[in-house]
C-alpha cells in the first residue's frame, strides 16, 4: 500500500463567505493542500461552525489565535479572506514568521497575481495579491489582447448580483476600482486602464457578467486577436469551470468622432469581449461567480506554491 501523499498545511483568515468557500474547495478538490486552521473574529459565524463540523481546527481570535496555535510553525501558506484594512494588520503580524500570504483583499501589498498570466514570476513573493474578482475575470482577456497588439486603453465593467456583495465587498468598492484598473495596466499590459463595478439588484440574482473593451491599432489582426482571447478563456476555465465567453469576440473600427478616440489617444480598433462567470456552488450560490472566481484563483495559486 503506497503512503498517503504529503499535503501542505494552509490556514485561512476570515470565516465569511469567501473564507468558508475557500475552505470547502480545499477540502473537496485539493490533492496537495490541507486546512490546518480557520481563523475568524465572530465566534457565532456560520463559517467557524461549519469548519468545526468538518473537523477543521478553528479560532475566533483572528490572527492572534492563529499565531498561538501549537502547530503554527507547520503552516506554510496563509490565505487572507478578510478586508483590505485587516490584511495590512495581518501582513505585519505574520511577516516575522516566514509564511507566504495569499491576499484575497484589494490591499495589494504584494504583487498582483492572475494565475494564467504571471503566477510563475511571483512564486517566491512573501505576499501575493489576488487583485479583485473583476481583475481575475478580465485581466486575462486584456493580457490575451496585449500579446497580439499593444493595448492603448482597456475598460472593464463588472456586473455582480447585489446579493453576492457582502459587507467586505461594499466597504472596498473604491479599492476594487483602483486595484482592478492598476492590474489592467501592470498585469494585463494596457497603457491605461479603467474599471467599473455594478451591483445588480435583480431578482432572481444574475450570475457575474464582465465586459472588456480594449483599443488597439488598426494593423492588429482580428483573427489573431480572437484566437488569443479564446485560448486564454480556456486557460481560465481550467480552474474556474463556470467561466465562459457569452458570444464571439467583437472587433470594430473606431473613428475620430468616437469618444474612445480621446481616451485611447487616437483611432484604431475596439476589441470587445463579453464574459459570464457562474459559481461552482460549493458553499456560495451559483450566481456568486464573483466570489467563486476569487477562491478558485487563490486555490490555484496555493497549489502551485505547494508543488513548485
Amino acid at each position: 500500500m503506497s503512503p498517503a501523499p504529503h499535503r501542505t498545511k494552509v490556514a485561512i483568515l476570515g470565516s465569511g463567505n469567501i473564507g468558508t468557500d475557500l475552505m470547502i474547495k480545499v477540502l473537496r478538490t485539493s490533492d496537495v493542500l490541507t486546512v490546518a486552521a480557520v481563523a475568524g473574529i465572530d465566534p457565532a459565524s456560520d463559517g467557524l461552525a461549519r469548519a468545526r463540523r468538518l473537523g477543521v481546527p478553528t479560532t475566533h481570535d483572528g490572527v492572534d489565535g492563529l499565531l498561538a496555535r501549537p502547530d503554527f510553525d507547520e503552516i506554510a501558506i496563509v490565505l487572507d479572506a478578510t478586508s483590505a484594512a485587516a490584511h495590512r494588520h495581518h501582513a505585519a503580524a505574520l511577516a516575522p514568521h516566514g509564511k507566504q500570504l495569499i491576499d484575497l483583499t484589494p490591499a495589494a501589498l504584494g504583487p498582483y497575481v492572475v494565475p494564467p498570466v504571471n503566477l510563475d514570476r511571483h512564486l517566491t513573493a512573501p505576499d501575493l495579491n489576488m487583485v479583485t474578482c473583476g481583475g481575475q475575470a478580465t485581466v486575462p482577456i486584456v493580457a490575451a489582447v496585449s500579446r497580439i497588439a499593444p493595448v492603448r486603453y482597456a475598460e472593464i465593467i463588472a456586473s455582480i448580483a447585489a446579493r453576492s456583495a457582502g459587507p467586505g465587498t461594499r466597504a472596498n468598492i473604491d479599492e476594487f476600482t483602483e486595484t482592478t484598473a492598476r492590474a489592467l495596466e501592470a498585469v494585463g499590459g494596457a497603457a491605461r486602464g479603467k474599471a467599473v463595478i455594478v451591483l445588480n439588484p435583480a431578482d432572481p440574482p444574475p450570475v457575474m457578467r464582465d465586459t472588456v473593451h480594449c483599443v488597439v491599432d488598426d494593423r492588429a489582426d482580428p483573427a489573431a486577436l480572437t484566437e488569443s482571447i479564446d485560448a486564454m478563456a480556456a486557460e481560465v476555465a481550467a480552474y474556474v469551470p463556470g467561466y465562459r465567453l457569452k458570444q464571439r469576440v467583437q472587433i470594430r473600427p473606431i473613428g475620430p468622432e468616437d469618444p474612445l478616440t480621446t481616451l485611447a489617444g487616437g483611432t484604431g480598433q475596439l476589441v470587445s469581449t463579453f464574459l459570464e462567470v457562474e459559481g461552482a456552488a460549493h458553499y456560495l450560490p451559483a450566481y456568486a461567480g464573483n466570489l467563486d472566481i476569487m477562491t478558485s484563483a487563490a486555490l490555484r495559486v496555493a497549489e502551485r506554491l505547494a508543488t513548485r
